[in-house]
């Protein structure tokens, strides 16, 4: 497949579409009220579910391509983590858990990629799909922030936002763990 091409197919266009939701986020900085934070989540979930539809058009019609392999982990982790990051200011999220959450990425991705080097494909695990599920959902409800139909979103969101940290911390363990066993023949 031509560079072109690859650059223009369908799942690489959604792919780039949700990397595009991003600048949106900064809104969060001007601590939107109900109104404005339910519109953003909105904005988070849509860009979000994107994610499903790319990758399984991608797969369905044959057009996985190397830069959506390169692009589509790359958006979700830009989308959550620029959501985290912009509502530390506003009080909505703890920076401590963003850190670790970022940093458990950065080790992750460092680890698939000397494995990658090295001729290891080390697949996304159940764990890891479960920690972004439980991060989405998290993020979105503390977007939310205020109480939607009696029910207060922001607790929501810090409590499924503990639950996301610890899949985190194992999930980041779990790859870890495949990467020595894998390279140390153990």
């Amino acid at each position: 497949m031509n560079k072109k091409k690859e650059i223009l197919n369908l799942p690489n266009s959604i792919t780039l579409a949700r990397i595009s939701a991003v600048p949106f986020l900064f809104f969060l900085l001007a601590s939107p009220g109900p109104f404005w934070s339910l519109m953003l989540a909105i904005l988070f979930v849509l860009a979000s579910v994107t994610d499903l539809l790319d990758g399984f058009i991608a797969r369905r019609y044959n057009m996985i391509t190397t830069m959506g392999k390169f692009l589509d982990p790359l958006a979700d982790k830009l989308i959550v983590n620029s959501a985290m990051i912009l509502m530390i200011p506003i009080g909505r999220i703890e920076a401590w858990i963003v850190v670790i959450i970022i940093v458990r990425d950065l080790i992750v991705d460092g680890i698939r990629s000397i494995g990658s080097s090295e001729g290891i494909y080390i697949q996304a695990s159940v764990l890891g799909k479960q920690k972004t599920l439980a991060q989405v959902i998290a993020v979105t409800a503390l977007i939310i922030h205020y109480s939607f139909l009696g029910i207060n979103a922001h607790v929501v969101g810090t409590v499924i936002l503990y639950i996301a940290l610890f899949l985190t911390i194992i999930s980041g363990v779990d790859y870890f763990i495949k990467y020595y066993r894998h390279y140390s023949g153990r």
